[in-house]
């Protein structure tokens, strides 16, 4: 009878901490709903605070954390001549975003021994002025000091033109360069349109069939591909300049002129799936794939924020790999929190519409909300 009692006090003691744990629990998981709606509403009006057109084109945003979305939406239109809208699946041009695949490629091939980024450019571009003290590894880090094709005056008379890899490397490769190699950090396309033409030389294949094969198809990236005005392209959104009378089409170009710098197509879902597939090492193994991640230093011995494609920053004082783009019609922006696993896009199809500040501000956002969690 004893013993009953003392087992009845200690089950009654019990039941108190057993109570507060379900409590606990209830709460946490009633917290964790709340916390996502308070996050998608303060997202939400950060970005209607940028997109206030409904009529106009717009944009599609995420939030993922650990491979999952929990913030996905489309704002605008896709095609305002037949009033369609965006929506999350929608595919964009990339612009510059494009210069994150052509480095993996490179690394990609580096780790198939088929080069190094050590290697000089002059080894794949045997005429190329100085060639043979610019290596790949300059290129990589916008660090050759080669000029940028961009901002040569004499584009706009090829910019229609359907131009090989060695035309474009042809194009800016007798231009006066503006320094010597490793000097400086300037940011580049010639040296990423280089790259690409290095890729092709390299592995015997089409930039865009090494890309289609070795990353997209790997990373089960099924919407993205390399951009053409003629092909069929699904879900595409078309893309519109902003002029004082209103939108307008966007100007034409050929992609054979941005290449490997800037001519990819994608959407959020394949961003996505890249991302997990460069966290996951599918792509590369993961000794390879830091290089992309790493701070490189000038001649000088001083440090610079670029790895190879991504710029390497800080927000909130955690580290973050971003890179945006910008081409005719379209803007792109993407943040990845590699400490918390948090992963940013924002894609937009209008030149006037610049998603980087509104990225850079919901990965602050999405930083102190899921840090909570």
């Amino acid at each position: 009878m004893a013993k009953s009692i003392k087992i009845n006090q200690k089950m009654n003691q019990s039941k108190p901490i057993v109570c507060l744990a379900f409590i606990l629990g209830f709460l946490l998981l009633n917290l964790q709903p709340l916390q996502a709606q308070d996050l998608n509403r303060s997202i939400d009006e950060l970005v209607r605070a940028e997109i206030k057109d409904e009529n106009g084109p717009g944009g599609v945003f995420m939030v993922a954390q650990k491979g999952k979305p929990i913030y996905s939406k489309a704002f605008g239109k896709a095609n305002l001549e037949l009033d369609v809208k965006l929506t999350p699946e929608s595919i964009f041009q990339l612009g510059s975003m494009t210069k994150q695949f052509t480095s993996i490629a490179i690394l990609i091939l580096e780790e198939k021994g088929l080069l190094q980024t050590q290697d000089p450019v002059s080894k794949y571009v045997a005429d190329f002025p100085n060639g043979q003290n610019i290596t790949l590894h300059h290129l990589l880090t916008h660090t050759s000091g080669i000029r940028d094709f961009t901002k040569m005056k004499q584009l706009k008379e090829i910019a229609q033109k359907e131009m090989s890899a060695q035309m474009m490397v042809d194009f800016f490769k007798n231009e006066p360069v503006d320094f010597a190699p490793g000097e400086k950090f300037d940011y580049n396309n010639s040296g990423y349109v280089l790259l690409g033409h290095i890729i092709e030389v390299a592995s015997g294949s089409s930039y865009e069939d090494f890309i289609q094969k070795n990353i997209f198809e790997k990373a089960g990236m099924s919407h993205s591909c390399y951009n053409s005005d003629r092909k069929i392209i699904p879900k595409r959104a078309y893309g519109y300049q902003k002029k004082e009378t209103g939108y307008v089409n966007k100007t034409l170009i050929n992609y054979s002129v941005p290449f490997a710098s800037g001519a990819l197509m994608s959407n959020l879902e394949d961003l996505l799936r890249w991302q997990k597939a460069l966290n996951e090492n599918q792509l590369l193994k993961a000794e390879n794939s830091r290089k992309a991640f790493t701070k490189y230093k000038l001649n000088d011995g001083k440090e610079f924020t670029y790895g190879y494609g991504w710029h390497l920053r800080e927000i909130n004082g955690k580290t973050s790999r971003e890179h945006g783009g910008s081409i005719f019609g379209y803007k792109s922006m993407a943040v990845y929190l590699p400490e918390s696993d948090i992963y940013v896009v924002g894609l937009t199809n209008c030149d006037g519409l610049s998603p980087t500040q509104l990225v850079q501000n919901i990965a602050k956002l999405a930083l102190e909300s899921l840090s909570k969690r």
